[in-house]
């Protein structure tokens, strides 16, 4: 995990963001970019019909005022941190940059996301001003690489206590592997399935054997469901104090889970530890 991005939203949520990739930084030597998150306004004009000039003109000026409020932040917290900005690299500390010059809208961010290791985010549905779906659904579907969602308050700790919330999916099985530097540092690791919860494929148990066979010391765990599966998921974890969830996002369609609810619908809603997600 030596590349984090940080899309910097101009959230409640933001502070938590940044801290949560910190601790990452700091337990890898990271390199973070901040990136600001510019809506694309071109569509929302053209949506609107608000095309006069001295609208298009107010939107430029929001959009400018905005980056700069955003990287102001954004070094305001490196600044307390006593991370440096543009430079540091080969040092094996933390340090960061920001970019200013990306593209607005959220296909710029899921193109992005491929050059790193991680993309940190803020959970979409907590706070009066919440991150953006429509950018953690871009890093996650278009990126190829995981995502981290930092829960609204900041940990204390991070990928000490891991779990996997293993339901033998493609997408878990994807995750898994690009968790792996997480998992080979972590002190304890449990693989959780839940009954009823699972598709066809491997066993908690066989997971748990192949990742204790590359010496990380995984314990398989099998659960009857209580009322979800996303809901005994987030029960276990706050239960053995989990600061790293790990978890394959979507097995069922993005659609289904909207209509009908779902596992990871529901951790992105309530999970109050990291969660690590790939698709």
């Amino acid at each position: 995990m030596k590349s984090i991005l940080i899309p910097v939203e101009e959230s409640e949520l933001l502070e938590s963001v940044l801290e949560t990739a910190l601790l990452v930084a700091r337990r890898f030597g990271s390199h973070m970019e901040g990136l600001h998150v510019r809506p694309d306004f071109a569509g929302i004009i053209a949506a609107t019909g608000m095309g006069a000039p001295y609208v298009v003109e107010d939107f430029r000026k929001e959009d400018w005022e905005s980056i700069q409020r955003s990287r102001m932040e954004f070094e305001q917290f490196l600044n307390r941190n006593d991370i440096p900005l543009d430079g540091g690299a080969g040092t094996g500390q933390p340090w960061a940059t920001f970019r200013i010059e990306a593209p607005p809208g959220d296909d710029f961010i899921g193109q992005h996301a491929r050059l790193f290791d991680v993309t940190v985010l803020g959970q979409p549905s907590r706070g009066a001003t919440p991150p953006r779906m429509s950018t953690l659904e871009a890093a996650l579907f278009d990126g190829g690489r995981a995502a981290l969602v930092a829960p609204p308050t900041a940990p204390r700790r991070l990928g000490h206590n891991v779990m996997i919330a293993w339901n033998a999916s493609t997408e878990t099985a994807r995750t898994v592997g690009l968790a792996r530097s997480f998992l080979e540092q972590a002190e304890r690791v449990f693989v959780l399935s839940v009954e009823g919860g699972l598709v066809a494929g491997p066993s908690a148990e066989e997971a748990a054997r192949y990742l204790t066979r590359a010496g990380i010391p995984a314990q398989a765990m099998h659960v009857p469901q209580n009322r979800g599966v996303g809901e005994t998921i987030l029960e276990h974890a706050k239960a053995l104090e989990i600061d790293l969830l790990i978890k394959g996002a979507y097995t069922q369609s993005r659609l289904r889970q909207m209509i009908f609810g779902g596992a990871t619908s529901h951790i992105l809603a309530m999970a109050n530890m990291p969660v690590l997600l790939a698709h």
